[in-house]
Formats: C-alpha cells, sequence, structure tokens
C-alpha cells in the first residue's frame, strides 16, 4: 500500500495542485459554451465543436512541437469556418440574395386571427448564380424546374457538399491533431 502512494506521488501526485487549476481554468474558459448550450438541435453539438476546434488549434499553434503544428492549426481553424457555415447555413440560403421579393400577409378570416403569407418575385438574377456554380448547374436534374427551383437544389447540394468536407478533413487529421 505504502508503495502503491509513493509511486503515484512520483508519477502524479506532485502535479495535483497544477491539473487542479488547469481544471478550474478550464471550467471558466467553457463557461459561456455550457451555459448557451441547448438539447434540441445540431447547432449547439456544433458550437461544443467549432469551440473545441478553436481553443486545441490556438493551443497547438503556440504550444505545438510536432513538425506540421501550424498547419494542423489552420485545417482545424478550417474545419471551424467550415461548422460556422453549417450553423448558418450559409449555402442554404445563398440563392436568395440573387431574388427580390415582396412579402405580404393577409387574413384567412375575418377575425384576423390566421394569416396566410404571398410572396411576389420582383425580379431574380438566377443566371449569375448558375454561372458561379456552374458545375453544380449542370448536374441539376433541371425537368419540370423553374430557375428558383435549380438554384434551391444548387443551393442544398452546396451545403451538403461543405459539411461533407468539413467531415471529411476531420476524419483524415484529427487523429494526428495534437501536440
Amino acid at each position: 500500500m505504502i508503495e502503491r502512494i509513493r509511486l503515484w506521488w512520483k508519477f502524479e501526485g506532485k502535479y495535483y495542485h497544477k491539473y487542479f487549476i488547469y481544471g478550474i481554468k478550464n471550467l471558466w474558459k467553457w463557461l459561456p459554451i455550457i451555459y448557451r448550450d441547448r438539447d434540441w438541435d445540431q447547432h449547439f453539438i456544433y458550437e461544443v465543436l467549432k469551440t473545441k476546434l478553436e481553443f486545441q488549434a490556438k493551443y497547438i499553434h503556440n504550444n505545438g512541437v510536432h513538425n506540421d503544428a501550424h498547419r494542423d492549426a489552420e485545417k482545424m481553424l478550417l474545419c471551424a469556418r467550415l461548422i460556422e457555415i453549417q450553423q448558418e447555413e450559409l449555402y442554404a440560403y445563398e440563392h436568395l440574395e440573387y431574388l427580390n421579393q415582396t412579402y405580404e400577409f393577409i387574413p384567412t378570416d375575418e377575425t384576423k386571427k390566421w394569416y396566410t403569407m404571398e410572396s411576389e418575385v420582383i425580379s431574380e438574377n438566377f443566371i449569375d448564380y448558375f454561372a458561379k456554380y456552374q458545375r453544380q448547374y449542370h448536374l441539376v436534374d433541371k425537368t419540370d424546374k423553374d430557375k428558383e427551383d435549380i438554384a434551391r437544389e444548387i443551393a442544398h447540394e452546396n451545403q451538403e457538399r461543405s459539411r461533407k468536407l468539413l467531415f471529411k478533413i476531420m476524419e483524415q487529421n484529427i487523429e494526428r491533431w495534437w501536440d
């Protein structure tokens, strides 16, 4: 029993106060993220993952001792940026920047308790959007679809491709991200 205590002290015990202080600093650092965390959708899972990648990228960039430390930090920050794209659904709604619409809420009954929304397209410039994503435009099945449907399908595909890229980068690199 004495020997076990002596070995524990030799390898771990004498550093216990440092581990304790590091743990308290971690609690303080993660407190805002945990406070804002909710359990109902992927946005919050992404937020925890993004924060971890940003913290680890900063640590590895500043303290990394392996040869590719700076490159690994760049990849982590790229993943954090792709997570932001997923959270904000930037590609999914990008096509709306090429569409100018007005919206009107019309009551459905006399009590004006229920409304229906109607939109009217004022102008659209999907030609520029299609030119921006020529490869995806050629891959879309255009049968029985108007320009807005095609643009929506391209936007969905772009959002999906960015998600796949995020997890592909992580799959290929995550086991090498260490200090």
